[in-house]
């Protein structure tokens, strides 16, 4: 029964969880509230405040799932990718609590990590599965054929699907973080009040660059005509782009999965929590007569929960990494 305690620190939060046997025990996510005065995270600040967190974070998972941190057999952390300065805080309380205890270290790449969040809960996805991720910083259709064999078929040329979002919250005047405040205004619009181009990228490749630029021009000429569209067509415009950030995701999605022949069909990543993502991949799954998995809200946002079960089936195959480790920025999938 390994007992294993988790760090994520690659933006900005905060999370440390335990693990004991495979079961999630505790999962506490510390949130940064100092960025929202700047609109985005800023690195410097985010990397400080990380280093005020982790203690305390770390105690409370403990307490949290009523473990000693004596009975912790190994410490997986996230080694990328994500903010050098924010994964330099984690990776070195890693290595530090685990050459004081003598016991091993897992590395753990962030993005594998969100793709086996779907193994927290008793309901798992059967290999092989797709999980499309998306996330602020990633867009990717992962071909998943076990816990550490991924290939990534499809993924963004150029901005994330949550950076869309993000960038869209700030053309319309609404503060950081962005992304939740859209879904929550698209609930009370109408999805096809305004229509915005599809990017007709081959194959599985995605691209959000122009549909930002088409948001841009359209928010633009149509305040220039009324000085007060935006604050009239709020919820319309939210629910307008969500759609079809939504559509570009899952049509891409959806030749993935036929092409593949795959039956269960993932998603994971920040965005994953987004309402209309949801609700949309649920109605394509019944059409298709997919097995849809979504994580649970605390398991689709940067979370130790995640690390810790990659973290786990790492464990399991003795996967230990020595305390030379650096964090990466940019860690090879």
């Amino acid at each position: 029964m390994p007992a294993i305690l988790a760090i994520e620190s690659s933006c900005d939060e905060t999370s440390a969880a335990v693990c004991v046997d495979g079961a999630i025990l505790s999962n506490v996510i510390a949130n940064q509230t100092i960025h929202e005065a700047y609109g985005g995270v800023v690195p410097e600040l985010a990397s400080r405040v990380h280093q005020q967190n982790i203690v305390p974070a770390v105690q409370q998972a403990l307490f949290n799932a009523k473990v000693s941190k004596n009975d912790i057999d190994a410490v997986a952390f996230t080694r990328g990718p994500g903010l050098l300065g924010s994964l330099l805080v984690g990776v070195s309380f890693a290595k530090a609590f685990a050459l004081a205890r003598h016991i091993p270290l897992i590395e753990v790449n962030h993005m594998q990590a969100h793709i086996l969040a779907h193994f927290i809960a008793k309901k798992k996805p059967a290999f092989p599965f797709i999980c499309l991720t998306v996330s602020g910083g990633h867009t990717q259709i992962v071909l998943v054929k076990d816990y550490f064999d991924m290939e990534i078929i499809g993924q963004t040329l150029d901005d994330a699907a949550g950076e869309a979002m993000d960038k869209t919250s700030k053309i319309l005047g609404l503060p950081y973080p962005g992304g939740p405040l859209i879904d929550k205004n698209a609930r009370n619009g109408n999805p096809d009040a305004y229509q915005f181009p599809e990017p007709q990228i081959p194959g599985f490749d995605f691209s959000f660059s122009g549909l930002k630029t088409s948001i841009l021009y359209f928010i633009r000429d149509n305040v220039a005509a009324n000085p007060n569209f935006i604050q009239e067509h709020m919820n319309d415009i939210c629910a307008s782009v969500e759609k079809r950030i939504a559509t570009i995701l899952l049509n891409k999605l959806k030749r993935a999965a036929q092409q593949y022949g795959i039956k269960h069909v993932a998603l994971a990543g920040g965005v994953s929590a987004n309402t209309g993502l949801r609700n949309l991949l649920q109605q394509m799954g019944e059409q298709n007569g997919w097995e849809v998995f979504i994580p649970k809200f605390e398991y689709c946002t940067d979370n130790a929960a995640m690390i810790a079960i990659a973290g786990y089936h790492k464990y399991l195959k003795g996967e230990f990494i020595g305390q030379d480790v650096a964090p990466l920025a940019r860690m090879p999938f």
